[in-house]
């Protein structure tokens, strides 16, 4: 057994011998998931960010059926990401999109367009400048507010 990390007085564990994605039949006798109820579970996941509920995603097959068919676990981040892209997030809702795939979707552009309204590309003088960034398409409304925050500072 490995000690991955403690939150919330709540010890995360996983078996140093299950590897990457093994069978839910296999059985670790310290996979919480196995030994608790499904509410549970979810509740432990909700407690992560989004980097580590992607990793534990990548843990188990168990893991990774509660975390994948738990809507509400992706819902939480994306409400975080829909503070910056509201109109994005809103829109792939309507068409009927998972949380999980508008949180996809929409991660990176949220990200980035947080960091251009504060400042962070403010001192960017060409476009040759931001070839070595991780960038990504950002619709013509968000440009709009990245123009209004630059021109007040």
């Amino acid at each position: 057994m490995q000690y991955v990390s403690k939150r919330n007085s709540i010890a995360y564990f996983v078996c140093e011998r299950s590897p990457i994605l093994t069978s839910p039949k296999e059985t670790c006798p310290h996979n919480f998931a196995e030994i608790m109820p499904p509410e549970m579970s979810l509740k432990i996941f909700s407690e992560l960010d989004i980097d580590s509920l992607c990793s534990a995603l990548l843990t188990c097959k168990l893991w990774h059926q509660i975390i994948e068919d738990s809507d509400h676990l992706w819902r939480n981040h994306c409400l975080t990401v829909q503070a910056f892209c509201q109109q994005e997030v809103d829109g792939d809702r309507q068409y009927g999109l998972s949380w999980k795939v508008t949180l996809v979707r929409n991660y990176r552009r949220g990200f980035l367009k947080r960091e251009w309204l504060r400042g962070r590309y403010s001192n960017i003088r060409s476009a040759d400048e931001l070839l070595d960034r991780n960038m990504c398409s950002l619709d013509v409304e968000t440009w709009g507010e990245i123009l209004e925050a630059e021109l007040e500072r």
